[in-house]
């Protein structure tokens, strides 16, 4: 079985640059041992986003518990760093940050385990001593070259660069994928991931060319057997097309999904003006859940990127790693054969 080894794959310890993404707000647990098993990084992602503090660190908690049974490899968990209209970090965020880096001081077990700790939405500057303190690799998810550079002056060891035709929370200011990768790797001298369009072998060689280190990958890995979420999800991820998606207003900013009464329903309740703002998160918060832990994809909201349209399979996550890695070697290597002097 070919390989491919880059900084981002020595740094964290693992086999192949394959990440599977923060997803949720549903449980990844398992997904996240079954990817991180296979060679990839996989991430636990936050159990619900308008969840108190302590029934957020709570669950958080028992995630990484249950990725520690699965699998003896390395793993990630990501946090969407929502911040108050006063610019401070959400409560709801910093337990999730604080009960990460807290399993990891109460067990060394975890602490040599979960090796990695991913932000994004808003940068843990409250948090960002104690992160560096503790030896977790941060990674922080960016839709921007200035956003790399300013991760980067504060210390992040690793930058996702995320393109605006990504799924689930995406950007103010669209970035397609090839002009922003390009952009960040020529800008800042650490790691970075691509975020955004990647699905296959073709992908990840076309993210190295672009200088990346690894690519980050949600969507694919909805359609997997062993993703948690409702089959009729993972179905309606295989089913769509080109132009079946839409962006939405969604926690923390905008979002990206698939076209369904459950965003027409949102548009119309934002247009009502009736619900304050705390009512409206936490409706868009349970459609999320509701889609992909009951198989509501009518009413609920079915967070998903543009590149659902290339994808036509349920995979096994053991088989698709390491395929998808050794068909960019192959791809690499044909492409390098063609060089004349």
């Amino acid at each position: 079985m070919k390989t491919i080894t880059t900084r981002f794959t020595e740094l964290v310890g693992i086999r192949f640059p394959i990440v599977q993404e923060g997803m949720g707000p549903f449980r990844t647990s398992r997904l996240a041992a079954a990817v991180s098993s296979a060679g990839g990084l996989g991430t636990v992602s936050i159990p619900g986003m308008t969840a108190t503090p302590e029934v957020g660190a709570r669950d958080m908690r028992a995630q990484i518990d249950e990725v520690m049974k699965l699998t003896s490899a390395v793993f990630a968990v990501n946090v969407p760093v929502g911040t108050t209209e006063s610019g401070e970090m959400m409560p709801v965020s910093a337990a999730y940050v604080k009960a990460v880096l807290d399993a990891r001081d109460s067990d060394p077990a975890i602490a040599k385990q979960l090796r990695v700790l991913t932000t994004s939405a808003g940068f843990p500057g409250m948090f960002r001593d104690r992160i560096k303190d503790s030896g977790i690799v941060h990674m922080h998810k960016v839709g921007s070259t200035r956003q790399a550079l300013k991760a980067e002056a504060a210390g992040v060891d690793v930058v996702i660069a995320s393109g605006y035709e990504m799924g689930g929370h995406t950007h103010a200011s669209p970035v397609h994928t090839f002009v922003l990768i390009p952009n960040v790797t020529a800008k800042v001298r650490v790691p970075v991931l691509l975020s955004g369009g990647a699905h296959d072998g073709r992908t990840l060689a076309a993210a190295l060319a672009m200088g990346a280190d690894g690519v980050a990958m949600g969507t694919r890995f909805i359609a997997t057997y062993e993703n948690e979420w409702h089959p009729v999800y993972r179905q309606k991820i295989v089913d769509a097309r080109e132009g079946d998606d839409t962006l939405f207003p969604s926690v923390y900013g905008p979002g990206r999904g698939l076209r369904n009464q459950g965003v027409e329903r949102l548009r119309e309740l934002i247009d009502a003006g009736e619900m304050s703002a705390e009512a409206l998160n936490e409706w868009k918060d349970k459609a999320l859940i509701r889609a992909q832990s009951e198989g509501d994809v009518e009413d609920g909201l079915i967070a998903a990127g543009q590149v659902s349209s290339a994808i036509d399979s349920i995979v096994h996550v053991a088989e698709f790693v390491p395929k998808m890695a050794e068909e960019a070697c192959e791809i690499l290597q044909a492409l390098g054969g063609r060089v004349r002097s």
